[in-house]
């Protein structure tokens, strides 16, 4: 995973490259993106931002993810419930694994996915141009309140 601040600058320079304005809003965005940890929803995401800039709409955080997001610097997790939530420190896909209960998200790092997908594409000759692997579970913490 890169540094924060190396991917505050990748997206920043993406967006610049892109003709997009570089608003001092856009800049607290995409620091929130670029150091998050837990996949924040875009509401998460403008609370935090509500605290610096309290007359940005919730419509103007979501403008920004999804510009950001076409522009390959974030990865959006939909899921069944309409519920989306964002990567910003890894755009690419990747595995997650996901608490039923509280909802974390975590990152595992499975060097074995590549020859998984490999495989895939030997078994159903295909050409995989993306993937989403989810694991559903209860985490440590959720376990330790069960008690």
């Amino acid at each position: 995973m890169k540094s924060q601040k190396t991917r505050f600058e990748t997206i920043i320079q993406k967006l610049r490259d892109n003709g997009h304005k570089i608003t001092p809003q856009r800049i607290a965005i995409v620091k929130i993106i670029a150091k998050s940890i837990g996949h924040p929803s875009v509401e998460d995401i403008y609370h935090q931002i509500k605290i610096d800039f309290p007359t940005m709409s919730l419509a103007t955080v979501y403008r920004n993810i999804v510009l950001i997001k076409s522009l390959g610097e974030v990865l959006e997790l939909g899921f069944p419930d309409g519920s989306n939530r964002y990567d910003g420190n890894k755009p690419y896909p990747h595995p997650h694994v996901i608490c039923i209960k509280c909802k974390k998200i975590v990152d595992p790092d499975l060097d074995s996915l590549d020859n998984m997908t490999k495989e895939v594409e030997e078994e159903t000759n295909f050409k995989i141009l993306n993937h989403r692997l989810d694991f559903f579970g209860i985490c440590s913490n959720c376990l330790a309140k069960k008690v």
